[in-house]
């Protein structure tokens, strides 16, 4: 593993870090992987006091190493607060909607946090991207390699991609002009175990097809990586000097609908596995290619994608979020 003596060129591994949104899926992850590599964390939430943060203050380290302060993204002083005396800040806090109402909350929010983090002192801000803000255009070959360069095409139609795309956009430039250094990371769709009790949307997701309670597939593809490997990836760009004014994509597979549908189905053939493609009247959309190797070499890993649905799946049934089915035969991976 990488020492985190290098962290943004900070010196010290043991230094202070504060996680926006720290509840949520991929925040969860961040803060666990920040208190395994030895850092200081400061989560924000809007009600740090809410059972729903309880599983926080349960990680390894936590006891010692994890503070849970209260932040909104619309209120500058409280996110001054909560950065002061960091060297580094994880921002992830993001709403995941279509809902226009929202998408300012998202890029002012943005912008708010690095005027913060610029305000107290913060060297490395650490922005949490979206796979959408890369790859949604509708006129891009499918043999066009997809990578950190390629920028979408204001996926209008999404509006959560397009906040995103937009709060990236804010980011880079407020971060450029208050001398901040800034490194992004472009997760696709995030799937694996979940260290919360509530059920995110990515999960859903995966719950949605194994249950059989979407009656089709649509005739599409979608990227895919591990929660875990999200978390890694946010601490690498951290701890890498050289990260800094870069994007990466964090992507594991690309996959078209049907076959993810057919993995799950593999994993848990006891399930009610949706199996019928929608009928479009179109071409079998094809699997496009992508680059992630910025971030291996940064010596991140990718989990295949059979251990995060195996694992996704488990994480649910333990939650309570699908039944548990017994199999003839256990799943094997």
């Amino acid at each position: 593993m990488q020492s985190s003596s290098k962290a943004g060129g900070n010196g010290d591994a043991k230094h202070l870090v504060c996680v926006t949104g720290a509840g949520s899926f991929i925040g969860s992850w961040v803060v666990k992987e920040l208190l395994l590599r030895g850092y200081r964390v400061r989560g924000t939430a809007r009600d740090p006091a809410h059972r729903k943060n309880a599983h926080l203050l349960a990680l390894d380290g936590a006891g010692e190493r994890l503070t849970l302060c209260r932040a909104d993204v619309m209120h500058g002083d409280s996110l001054r607060a909560a950065f002061w005396g960091c060297r580094g800040v994880f921002h992830i806090a993001s709403p995941v909607s279509n809902d226009p109402e929202l998408v300012p909350e998202a890029v002012e929010g943005t912008r708010n946090v690095i005027n913060a983090a610029a305000d107290a002192g913060v060297r490395r801000v650490v922005f949490t991207s979206s796979y959408g803000a890369v790859h949604m255009d509708p006129n891009r070959s499918p043999d066009t390699v997809v990578t950190t360069t390629t920028t979408a095409n204001k996926p209008a139609y999404n509006l959560y991609c397009c906040a995103k795309m937009m709060a990236e956009v804010a980011a880079t430039e407020e971060a450029a002009r208050r001398g901040l250094e800034l490194a992004v990371v472009v997760p696709a769709t995030t799937i694996g175990p979940a260290l919360q009790q509530t059920l995110n949307f990515s999960s859903d997701h995966v719950a949605r097809f194994l249950m059989g309670a979407k009656p089709a597939y649509q005739n599409a593809v979608t990227a895919y990586v591990d929660v875990r490997d999200v978390a890694r990836a946010h601490a690498l760009v951290y701890e890498h000097p050289e990260a800094r004014s870069h994007r990466y994509l964090c992507v594991s597979a690309v996959l078209h609908r049907a076959h993810f549908v057919r993995l799950l189905k593999d994993l848990f053939p006891q399930y009610p596995v949706t199996a019928k493609c929608e009928d479009d009247g179109k071409p079998r959309v094809r699997e496009y290619r992508f680059s992630n190797q910025k971030l291996g070499d940064l010596g991140l890993e990718f989990t295949d994608m059979r251990t995060s649905l195996y694992e996704t799946v488990i994480c649910l049934q333990h939650r309570g979020h699908v039944p548990v089915i017994v199999p003839r035969h256990r799943a094997c991976l």
